[in-house]
């Protein structure tokens, strides 16, 4: 499969048997590498094939001897929740020169590889596809020599390869995330948080230096999630003046309440004329302007440490596995591509034209071509700098001043369970209306409060530090509607002059609505534009493939395994964990995953006693061949029988004493806590694009009830009254569930396969 059909569905691995695979990092290190590693082994090992890592980069190709090692499956073994890369990483400069590409050619056909995955940047990419467009050559070379035999060079007459980029800073063009760039923003959010909390106390202004040499996303992406107040970016430099219309909004801030100020700075920032913006001179301009006792804050390196999130362990699990399918799948003469992902897709990208598109941004922005540069970055960067720009330099925090025939009364609700991000949704939603000249009403407890007539106006002020906050300030509730509660329903609307109704919510939220929509005739107060959003951790809405706080929830639960992995490191044990989720496995699979789960049951695969038989005779057996650790991972409702309990003290009563098992439910704990950072950028383009659909509503005079949500086509909003179809109400979950492509990558990294 290629980049025309997007790989809708996971290709199984092609046979590899007698084949051999090289593995090697390059370039600076990024959170996620070694999951990558890992599954680049094990999905190679799962089909046959043989893999050999390449230590400390393209030295160690050139190096040869201990710098190329065969591994086996145990040699990746608990790396997936480490930072860095096991296998090391090193800026080779000898590689450039041809006289060190023919080494590393020797000694890559002395240990019969003819296939390559590398995971690195822009330059180490370039590197791989010099090597490949040079292979025969540089082998015939070889064979002129006498380095190398006319049989083996018959043996490996090209080299196949795919490349991972391993980047922080996000910067590859065509593809929407790079491996180590949900990391460094989880850590760049969580310094924000942490500043925030320190400044408001002291009444203090904070300037952030963020990494980003030519590329803003961390810097752009941190201070929408973050909440900041500016941002200086290198796609986007300030027109001259800048210094004064920062000043000025940092100072509307502290006259709207704000007691802290937040300007964070990508290290490649410059003005028009090219120079160097510094966070020691924003810092100064802040003292000489506002008289502000500023403090500087440059993050460095911390940004790439740490352990990898959950997206940048399950995603980089599933690059690893296309990068193999790529290396045995593709022939001789194609050209080398590079893995990367759109819209919940691989992508299988040209990579002489990914490295060249990549390079080129920096020229157009020393050019002054900063629109063609910021549509380089993709759709999402471009909309979360207007995102930005309205939520930081407003038309208006207030709607006075506005006529009364052009200020509409939006009213903002959540319903059904608690998510992280619902805050972060209604937060951008109410500046974001104010802005625009709307009166923003707030109604509190879901529909409960709805039929109560419990709604209040909102002020700019009234949302000030909830882009972080988890849980909802307005309250939610699960109970929808029911027929003798739409006339107080109706009448709340009417006496409140509800003009348009924006819900953020869960699967109740939408069959609320969607009960209302069916009632439009008799009750004409419902007939206004109503828009729902997702905000579900089970992540089951129909017209969305995410929602608001599933992330978060996913982080939540890695970050629990990972501590109950440790703790029973010591012994030989066996854990059975529940996670929520309902009929939905989203939480169960891509945590087991993320986690290194080798058994995952979920609601849409069931489980059987055929299969738990099978899993205790594999357990025992993987124990008394020396196994001390075994992790199995179950949504809450994989089965109506066979609960957690039930499996866990199956596996006890057949261990025979072999290992001991422990059985955890983590419970609402995965509701719980700081949005993560996706879900606050979630949070935030969802509610835009809700306001603004609201907007073109009004405007047409129309009042259509609708839903909206991440789908191929990046956001399209849905008719409410094709909600039916859409879902499988039995199980209340989407008929289509884009993440069940996952189940083959999961079973095959997992030990299931040996």
């Amino acid at each position: 499969m290629r980049v025309d059909d997007e790989l809708r569905l996971t290709p199984t691995l092609p046979d590899g048997r007698g084949l051999r695979i090289g593995i090697l990092t390059s370039g600076g290190d990024a959170q996620g590498m070694n999951a990558a590693v890992r599954a680049v082994v094990r999905s190679a090992l799962s089909v046959g094939a043989e893999v050999y890592a390449i230590y400390e980069g393209y030295q160690g190709m050139i190096d040869g001897g201990d710098g190329i090692r065969k591994f086996g499956w145990d040699d990746v073994g608990s790396i997936l929740n480490r930072g860095g890369t096991v296998i090391g990483t090193f800026r080779c400069k000898a590689m450039r020169e041809r006289s060190g590409r023919l080494k590393a050619v020797q000694n890559l056909l002395e240990h019969g590889i003819d296939r390559l995955v590398v995971i690195g940047g822009d330059g180490s990419l370039t590197g791989l596809d010099v090597l490949r467009t040079e292979w025969t050559d540089l082998v015939a070379e070889l064979v002129d020599t006498g380095r190398v035999s006319p049989e083996v060079a018959r043996e490996h007459p090209s080299l196949m390869i795919a490349g991972l980029v391993g980047s922080i800073d996000n910067d590859l063009v065509g593809s929407d995330m790079t491996i180590g760039a949900d990391t460094a923003l989880h850590r760049i959010v969580d310094a924000i948080d942490d500043l925030t909390s320190t400044a408001a106390s002291h009444q203090r202004s904070f300037v952030v230096e963020v990494m980003g040499r030519h590329c803003g996303y961390l810097a752009l992406m941190a201070a929408v999630a973050g909440g900041a107040d500016y941002v200086l970016i290198p796609e986007r430099p300030p027109e001259d003046g800048w210094e004064d219309r920062m000043c000025a909004e940092l100072k509307r801030g502290r006259q709207s309440g704000r007691r802290d100020s937040i300007v964070i700075v990508a290290e490649g920032a410059t003005d028009r004329a090219g120079n160097r913006i510094t966070s020691e001179y924003v810092r100064q301009v802040l003292k000489d302007k506002l008289g502000e006792d500023a403090r500087v804050t440059i993050l460095g390196h911390v940004q790439r440490g740490g352990r990898p999130s959950a997206y940048d362990r399950w995603a980089s699990t599933w690059l690893g596995y296309h990068a193999v399918h790529e290396v045995l799948s593709t022939t001789p003469e194609a050209e080398g591509r590079v893995i990367g992902t759109g819209a919940n897709r691989i992508h299988r990208l040209p990579l002489v034209k990914a490295v060249a598109d990549t390079k080129s941004v920096p020229g157009l922005i020393e050019q002054g071509r900063y629109n063609e540069a910021m549509r380089m970055r993709g759709r999402s960067f471009v909309e979360m700098d207007a995102i930005f720009t309205e939520l930081s330099e407003p038309a208006r925090t207030e709607t006075e001043g506005v006529e009364d025939a052009d200020r509409k009364r939006i009213a903002i609700m959540h319903a059904g369970g608690p998510a992280p991000g619902m805050n972060t949704a209604a937060r951008a939603a109410v500046r974001l209306g104010i802005s625009r000249g709307h009166t923003v009403i707030g109604i509190h407890n879901g529909f409960v409060g709805l039929a109560a007539g419990d709604m209040s106006e909102l002020a700019w002020g009234d949302v000030e530090g909830w882009a972080g906050e988890g849980g909802a300030e307005l309250g939610t509730r699960r109970e929808t509607p029911s027929t003798r509660d739409l006339y107080a329903v109706s009448r709340a609307l009417e006496d409140n002059h509800i003009d348009a109704l924006l819900v953020i919510g869960g699967y109740s939220a939408y069959e609320g609505i969607h009960t209302m929509t069916t009632e439009r005739d008799r009750y004409p107060a419902f007939r206004i534009p109503t828009v729902c959003i997702p905000a579900s951790i089970d992540n089951n809405l129909p017209g969305s493939e995410l929602s608001i706080g599933a992330d978060t929830a996913l982080n939540v639960i890695v970050e629990a395994m990972d501590k109950i992995k440790e703790s029973g490191i010591a012994s030989r044990r066996c854990f059975v964990v529940e996670t929520m989720g309902r009929d939905c496995g989203y939480l169960a699979l891509m945590s087991g995953i993320a986690a290194g789960a080798e058994r995952i049951y979920t609601n849409e695969d069931g489980i059987s006693l055929d299969d738990l038989a099978n899993d205790v005779h594999w357990l025992r057996e993987s124990f008394a061949h020396g196994r001390r650790l075994f992790l199995a991972v179950r949504n809450e409702n994989a089965s109506r029988n066979y609960t957690t309990d039930f499996i866990a003290r199956l596996l006890e009563e057949e261990s025979h004493g072999m290992y001991d098992v422990r059985q955890v439910v983590l419970g609402h704990m995965q509701q719980g806590g700081s949005p993560s950072p996706f879900d606050r950028l979630l949070a935030n383009r969802l509610a835009y694009r809700a306001l603004n659909l609201i907007d073109d509503e009004l405007a047409a005079h129309q009042d259509g009830p609708w839903f909206i949500g991440v789908n191929e086509s990046d956001m399209r909003p849905s008719k409410m009254e094709t909600m039916p179809s859409l879902v499988d109400s039995a199980h209340r979950r989407p008929r289509e569930q884009w993440w069940l492509t996952m189940s083959p990558v999961g079973r095959t990294v997992s030990d299931e396969v040996r």
